[in-house]
């Protein structure tokens, strides 16, 4: 090709020095975007490769890993049973405390193989001790209490516990609802049984006088009682003196004398007020109880709905700012017809339990709330019910056992503790009548023990506190 025809072919492709450096400019840009573009895509697989082998790393208790190290230790179907999807959350490293409840619920499920029966059952407690809420310890033990105990009721209840730990859990599910029924009327056989002692003692004639004298002295046995689960050292008979004197007694503290004189103004003032009313019990009522209970005591917080957050044990109740609207929802309740359609008995034992977890008051809650069952129940046409001092533990117990989801066990201790009044007070206007209930030879015991022994005395000094 002459010089000639790359001048004219220079010339016709236009390809002059400015075309040159567009050209070279767009090329540069080009190549940097390509670069950046491939830095991004290596930092991305480097961070993925990275995490992948983190991950294989640190996995050491995946699924296949956990089980191996566990058939090392266990039978097959015990791994399998503990890593049932039903029954365990997926991926759940269990406790040390697990492992042991797994391993003497195995040991007791053999021994009741072998038929040695108390031995299994120390062992189902021993695991239940150490993993109270392992669904598959609860529903075992749920079903050695159902078909070896006969224990309906309590069976049931660890069904219930179970299926409340976990809702997946196929057997616990099935046991729950085949009992469902039966328990429901042995519950509703109990009112019945109850409702015809009521209607006994109400058939009795006023002027009865083994009845007013029954009456006198359940009154005194209720205020002792009532302020002996606070921790109320008083006996029965100082008990009886300070409200029918108001002279003090010797030795005890004024809080004690003050406790006794307002739970008597809080009677009196459901007596002369509220037992003749029926339904719409309000807030402004409770107060009015409250006022009274703590008056003596803390006349500045009686009658007054706490304004600081308090704690009762495990239960943390609602914060002061939200105690008034939760007060009036629970006024809406107790008047409405869902709640007066219950039973009395179930009716009383709920309000109380509301009240209670509510934790309205500083202090005075237990006796409040008790004193709100018992307003429910003589409307009703029910004696005001006595929760022995004795048992507090057992009464703690089964607010607790409500706090955790089922309150039925704490229904039945109401409906045991209003049968015991009520037998108390047939047993007092029977003629003849030799065989103590359970609540007068309790009521026996206690006051001896009390009079008698010092070191029952120094036990009820120590004062629990009050829900």
């Amino acid at each position: 090709m002459g010089g000639l025809e790359i001048t004219k072919f220079y010339k016709s492709s236009r390809f002059n020095s400015a075309n040159l450096k567009s050209l070279l400019c767009r090329v540069a840009l080009t190549s940097s975007i390509f670069i950046s573009i491939l830095a991004v895509l290596l930092v991305i697989v480097f961070n993925l490769t990275t995490i992948f082998v983190v991950s294989k790393n640190n996995t050491s208790f995946s699924d296949s890993r956990l089980q191996s190290a566990f058939l090392m230790q266990f039978p097959s179907q015990d791994v399998e049973r503990y890593y049932d999807v039903e029954v365990t959350r997926k991926n759940q490293h269990p406790s040390e405390y697990e492992l042991e409840a797994l391993q003497s619920l195995d040991a007791a499920l053999e021994m009741l193989k072998l038929g040695k029966i108390e031995r299994a059952q120390k062992l189902f407690e021993h695991a239940l001790a150490l993993s109270p809420k392992h669904p598959d310890v609860l529903n075992n033990y749920g079903e050695f209490m159902e078909y070896t105990q006969k224990d309906i009721i309590h069976a049931d209840h660890l069904y219930f516990k179970a299926v409340t730990h976990s809702p997946g859990h196929s057997r616990a599910i099935l046991n729950h609802r085949r009992l469902a029924e039966l328990v429901e009327e042995m519950d509703l056989t109990t009112l019945r049984r109850i409702d015809k002692k009521r209607d006994s003692v109400a058939s009795i004639p006023e002027a009865n006088s083994a009845l007013r004298k029954a009456k006198l002295e359940a009154y005194f046995q209720h205020i002792y009682h009532t302020v002996g689960i606070e921790g109320n050292t008083m006996t029965l008979s100082q008990t009886r003196s300070v409200v029918e004197t108001k002279m003090a007694i010797g030795g005890k503290s004024i809080v004690e004398h003050n406790e006794i004189l307002g739970l008597d103004a809080a009677l009196k003032y459901i007596n002369t007020t509220l037992i003749n009313r029926i339904g719409h019990i309000t807030v402004a009522d409770i107060l009015e109880i409250h006022r009274r209970v703590l008056g003596f005591v803390d006349p500045v917080e009686a009658g007054t709905l706490r304004r600081t957050q308090v704690f009762v044990g495990g239960h943390i109740p609602p914060p002061p700012s939200n105690i008034p609207p939760l007060m009036e929802q629970f006024e809406k309740w107790l008047n409405s017809w869902e709640a007066m359609r219950l039973h009395p008995v179930k009716y009383a034992a709920f309000a109380h339990y509301k009240l209670v977890y509510l934790h309205p008051f500083n202090d005075g809650n237990g006796r409040t709330s008790r004193l709100l069952m018992d307003t429910i129940l003589m409307q009703a046409g029910y004696p005001p019910v006595i929760i022995l001092k004795q048992d507090r533990h057992r009464y703690y117990q089964m607010i607790e056992l409500a706090n955790e989801g089922d309150i039925r066990p704490f229904i039945r201790y109401i409906a045991e503790c209003t049968e015991r009044t009520l037998d108390l007070f047939i047993w007092s206007t029977s003629e003849f009548s030799s065989e103590l209930p359970a609540l007068a030879n309790e009521i026996k015991k206690s006051s001896h023990d009390l009079r008698f022994n010092p070191d029952s005395l120094m036990s009820d000094k120590i004062i629990k506190q009050e829900l």
